[in-house]
């Protein structure tokens, strides 16, 4: 299908449409305004209002009649203009004033527009000049008098009689207006004939009427003496051929008003049934030409407009399932054809739901509404091809205004929530899915449905709002999928607070659905108790395995986080939520677990990670959470009877609750995406700075497990090394361990630093720090050793394949070279006295790789380092070491870590040696241990794989 020009370059608005620079008042055509001047040129100019006003069929009659009448030709003499409120009545009296008096006579009657032809039916080349009465009652005090040149005027009679003829006229009812009593027909007689041809226009009649309290006489008389007035008005215009008399009445007592209203509506209907001819101006139809001359200047190509509205057409046609009935019969292009560019749609609506409100004026409100949606699309630069109910724009404060004033209370906070606004249902729904905001699906929808919302009169709730059919008409465009328009539909469905279904039709309501029952649930849940047990189980739920990390610790406190060397991760709660440029909630609660565990200072701090939630999506994320409690209430409530819903209802709650709980589980990975890692610089010498905090943001799109996501992004970062080259490892040697008086360290010493520090790298795990230290050993980069026994280093490793323990020396590589090149040259000096016979005694021999040494003498050297005596007998070998001891509370941790030290370490120098340790621990206690004490201890005794360890009673 071809591309659709846009509205805007075929209808163009009216200049003050176009500015905005409409009033309401504007679309209010006022009698009174007309005749003192006041009134704006679209109403005050005759030549502009003919322009654009539309001639419908009924108004061509009744100025027909007029000039029948004017002309002696007949015509109906008194003509009452009774319709619904806004349809039509006041405009045509203007249309009558115009055409009567063509502004005091300067305009001919066939200058003005439409008006011609009327003319040429009746033979009639010009009007005679008449004279125009208004007495538009509504702005007419019955208690306070008119003053005309200097003339006091207190009733209705005497203003008639003073627009007639001035001063003169007037004193023909002098008496009757200074006393309230009405004029007889006769005096009304003679005051026609004398100012004749003539028209007069009683407007708001009802109005002026209902201001009369029973019993109460007023400067323009009483209630009866207004109604005998009336009447003998129109006994007194019947017997004038060149008068006439147009008066507008409502069309009901609910557009009449109070009691006293429409009291005074069926005495005036009752009075003008004796003579009247009743006149119904506009037909529905007929309002889209009112509507779209008022708004448009003529359409510049009608080629475009005849394309888009043959395209909506045919797309109705394709897609027959989708659009009413109506829209599959032909006469439905003439339709789009003569509403073009507004949607005949939006008129519907209007005209058929809108106009049962109290207070809606049909062509009156839908030509203020329409001038504002019109203008807020214009300023928004919409590029649609027709101006469709999914076009309101709603979510500004003067169109949403516009239409709200109609509306009960209530229906500002729905239009804001559920149908349009930065923060509605529909913006979030079109924002997160691309199909559906690609078109504005959510939105179009919305507004579509908003619009046949209108609460009716008789309040029959099963015709009110719109079938899925008529929501298609008013949101689908010609080339779209109709079937995203209602994939949108059923997603408002589930989520909106005021949208309603029922026997096929959605409608929008100040009452809340069910959401609202699922809101009003989501208050009874406390955090601590309810939401934040909850959170932990589903966040906990979606790391999964936890390598590379010990334990995942969700929500812990500090004391239940091990103070190890084994890399943890601490999952902060959601207090401690931040995002990129407020890190301050997360890192503040992340230091209190750096400095301590419980009461105790943390030690090796460079084994924990943080990952805290984000500011913004964590508020949402308790709420998700709130609403799948709530919604799970519901189904469990409705299981058990303590809930009554219908078959449908049931259905929904369960399908709110699977929507809400898939919603959850997205948002757990949107909001946990912070990882906050803590560093320090520091150079030697120097004390380290303050702990720095850096955050990674984890993508949440990702369908890899968070632990794996973590991981990633802290070894792309060089904040967790999986592996290490041996340059790095004697950097930080040289750095930190290696001293002009002290070239080795263990490996063991290296890794507790690491642990510890913050300003030292993060290590995996030993291995790491063991594969570079094997690394930089083969590549004489490092040296290592069991042990050293003064300037000795023990089982020297240097630039060959090594498979170190923790506890190896890692040398520096110049105090390496400088011990084999001693060694070298001791093995020398050696060789050179054995072969001069200057042989030692025992244990002078040259010493092998398992410590036994043979000398020259023939005595022999043993492995612990006792030499033979000089007959040659030995002392028996010792294989074997034990010994036990029994700690105490005053000694057991230093006592216990001396006997390491200074004994077991002794036996681990040496690899051949076979150790076995067995460590029995008992502790009683007088009172019960108390639950965190337990918890730590079990958790610590399995972490570090104790065997056969519980608790007793």
């Amino acid at each position: 299908m071809p591309t659709l020009r846009p509205w805007r370059e075929i209808a163009t608005p009216h200049p003050d449409v176009l500015r905005g620079t409409f009033q309401q008042a504007e679309f209010a055509a006022h009698l009174y305004r007309v005749h003192d001047g006041t009134a704006s040129p679209e109403y005050g100019d005759p030549v502009k209002f003919f322009g654009l006003t539309f001639i419908t069929e009924g108004m061509r009659l009744l100025l027909r009649n007029v000039v029948q009448r004017l002309t002696g030709q007949g015509g109906d003499p008194v003509i009452q203009l009774q319709t619904a409120f806004g349809g039509g009545k006041t405009h045509t009296m203007l249309a009558v004033y115009h055409l009567v008096r063509r502004a005091d006579g300067k305009v001919a009657a066939g200058d003005l527009p439409g008006v011609s032809a009327i003319l040429n039916e009746l033979g009639v080349t010009d009007l005679p000049h008449a004279r125009v009465v208004v007495l538009d009652a509504g702005h007419l005090s019955v208690d306070t008098p008119a003053v005309r040149d200097g003339q006091r005027i207190s009733t209705l009679w005497g203003e008639l009689a003073w627009q007639l003829g001035g001063q003169p006229a007037y004193e023909l009812v002098r008496r009757a207006d200074e006393s309230g009593t009405a004029p007889g027909s006769e005096v009304l007689i003679q005051l026609l004939k004398q100012s004749s041809p003539c028209v007069i226009l009683m407007d708001e009649l009802v109005v002026y009427m209902r201001q009369f309290r029973p019993g109460q006489q007023f400067a323009g008389g009483d209630y009866n003496s207004n109604l005998s007035f009336v009447q003998n008005l129109t006994e007194a215009i019947k017997a004038v051929p060149t008068a006439q008399l147009l008066a507008s009445l409502p069309e009901s007592d609910r557009e009449a008003g109070d009691d006293r209203a429409v009291a005074a509506l069926h005495a005036l209907e009752h009075t003008f049934n004796r003579i009247q001819a009743l006149w119904k101006p506009v037909a529905t139809d007929e309002a889209f030409e009112i509507v779209r001359r008022r708004l448009f200047t003529p359409i510049s190509d009608e080629a475009a407009a005849d394309a888009i509205c043959r395209a909506y057409a045919t797309y109705y046609i394709e897609h027959p399932g989708e659009f009413p009935a109506e829209t599959q019969q032909a006469g439905y292009y003439q339709r789009l054809r003569q509403a073009y560019p507004i949607h005949p749609e939006v008129f519907s609506r209007l005209y058929e739901d809108w106009a049962t409100l109290d207070n809606f004026q049909r062509t009156r409100g839908v030509l203020k509404l329409m001038a504002q949606v019109i203008s807020q699309l214009w300023a928004d630069n919409n590029q649609d091809p027709f101006i469709q109910p999914g076009n309101l724009p709603l979510a500004s404060g003067k169109v949403k205004g516009d239409f709200v004033m109609y509306l009960p209370n209530g229906w500002d906070a729905v239009v804001e929530r559920d149908i349009d606004g930065p923060l509605s249902g529909p913006q979030d729904i079109d924002s997160r899915d691309p199909r559906f905001g690609a078109v504005q699906a959510g939105h179009r929808v919305a507004r579509t449905i908003f619009l046949g919302s209108a609460p009716n009169t008789a309040g029959n709730q099963t015709t009110r709002g719109l079938t899925p059919e008529h929501i298609m008409l008013g949101s689908a465009i010609p080339g779209q999928t109709p079937a995203v328009y209602t994939d949108a539909l059923k997603r408002l469905a589930d989520r909106l607070h005021h949208l309603t279904t029922g026997n096929n039709r959605y409608w929008f309501d100040t009452r809340p659905n069910l959401r609202r029952e699922m809101e009003e649930r989501k208050r009874r849940f406390d955090e601590l108790s309810d939401v934040l047990p909850e959170l932990k189980r589903i966040v906990q739920k979606a790391f999964g395995r936890p390598e590379p990390f010990a334990s995942v610790h969700v929500f812990a406190p500090s004391v239940d986080v091990a103070d190890d060397e084994h890399l943890r991760l601490v999952v902060l709660q959601p207090k401690a939520a931040c995002s990129r440029s407020t890190l301050g909630p997360a890192t503040d609660v992340a230091t209190e677990f750096l400095e301590k565990r419980g009461e105790n200072p943390r030690i090796r701090r460079n084994r924990l990670v943080f990952l805290a939630p984000e500011l913004e999506t964590n508020t949402r994320l308790l709420d998700q959470l709130r609403s799948v409690l709530a919604w799970e209430s519901i189904v469990v409530d409705c299981k058990e009877s303590r809930i009554n819903l219908d078959r449908l209802q049931e259905q929904q709650v369960v399908r709110s609750r699977d929507e809400a709980r898939k919603a959850l589980d997205r948002l757990v990975r949107e909001a946990y995406r912070w990882l906050i890692v803590p560093s320090q610089d520091a150079r030697p010498g120097s004390s380290p700075g303050v702990v720095r905090w850096e955050a990674l943001q984890l993508p949440t799109s990702s369908v890899n497990g968070l632990t794996v996501e973590i991981e990633r992004l802290l070894v792309d970062n060089e904040m967790l090394l999986s592996s290490w080259a041996p340059v790095h490892l004697v950097r930080q040697l040289q750095s930190w361990f290696w001293k002009p008086e002290e070239a080795a360290v263990t490996g063991r010493k290296v890794w507790e630093d690491f642990s510890r520090y913050l300003y030292l790298p993060r290590l995996r795990n030993a291995q790491v720090l063991l594969n570079a230290a094997n690394d930089g050993v083969k590549a004489g980069m490092v040296g290592a050793a069991h042990a050293q026994e003064g300037s000795e280093f023990k089982g020297l490793v240097f630039e060959e394949s090594a498979v170190l323990s923790i506890d190896h020396l890692l040398i520096e590589p110049a105090a390496a070279k400088a011990f084999l090149e001693a060694q070298r040259n001791a093995q020398t000096e050696d060789g050179k006295g054995g072969d001069d016979g200057e042989g030692g005694g025992a244990g002078e021999g040259a010493g092998t790789g398992n410590g036994t040494g043979t000398g020259t003498s023939g005595g022999t050297g043993t492995g612990n380092g006792e030499s033979g005596t000089p007959g040659g007998s030995k002392k028996p070998p010792v294989k074997r070491y034990i010994a036990s001891v029994e700690l105490g509370n005053e000694d057991a941790n230093s006592r216990f870590t001396k006997i390491m030290a200074e004994v077991v370490r002794k036996f681990t120098l040496n690899p051949s040696h076979k150790i076995r340790l067995t460590l029995d621990i008992e502790v009683e206690s007088p009172t019960p241990f108390d639950d965190d004490l337990q918890r730590t201890v079990r958790e610590n005794s399995t972490t570090l794989k104790l065997n056969n360890h519980s608790f007793e009673q």
